[in-house]
């Protein structure tokens, strides 16, 4: 295996870890800290290098065009950015409400992140390997499932608060 690749899939591999544990103790918590902020720093600085890399691969004649992965993982780069962004302001400058509401907009960039991110996985898993538009409709099929499982835990413990 290739270094490069394996350096790609780790740096993909801690922005995953990064940015999940920053939305989900976020999400838990209730509330932004300074702890959330630096994993989805963290979370972006990793993406970034990951995709870098892949992108230098794919150049170099390893992997074909830019496709929708590609252009989906911009897409998650850029929303990553603006979402810390905000999360920054929001931990600085924001009020109390802004802090215990942010949550949502973070759960809904990291489901918007996880599509490109089990797109990759699906097209490079020798063990899958599927064509992109299988691995596109798969990685919309699984996001939506945690998106729904998601929002019934959520409910769920909104039912039980009452």
């Amino acid at each position: 295996m290739d270094i490069e690749l394996v350096a790609a899939s780790a740096a993909i591999t801690l922005a995953l870890v990064f940015y999940t544990v920053g939305v989900f103790s976020e999400r838990k918590s209730g509330s932004l800290r300074r702890s959330h902020l630096a994993c989805f720093w963290c979370g972006l600085v990793f993406d970034t290098t990951g995709t870098a890399l892949m992108t230098n691969m794919a150049a170099g004649g390893q992997a074909a065009g830019f496709g929708i992965h590609g252009i989906s993982g911009m897409l998650a780069i850029a929303l990553m950015l603006v979402h810390a962004t905000w999360a920054t302001w929001v931990y600085v400058r924001g009020s109390g409400r802004a802090r215990t509401a942010f949550h949502r907009f973070s759960t809904v960039v990291w489901l918007v992140w996880l599509v490109p991110y089990v797109i990759g996985m699906l097209v490079g898993i020798p063990l899958f390997h599927l064509q992109s538009v299988c691995a596109v409709g798969t990685s919309l099929v699984v996001v939506a499932a945690i998106a729904a499982g998601l929002a019934f835990s959520s409910r769920r413990k909104g039912a039980r608060r009452a």
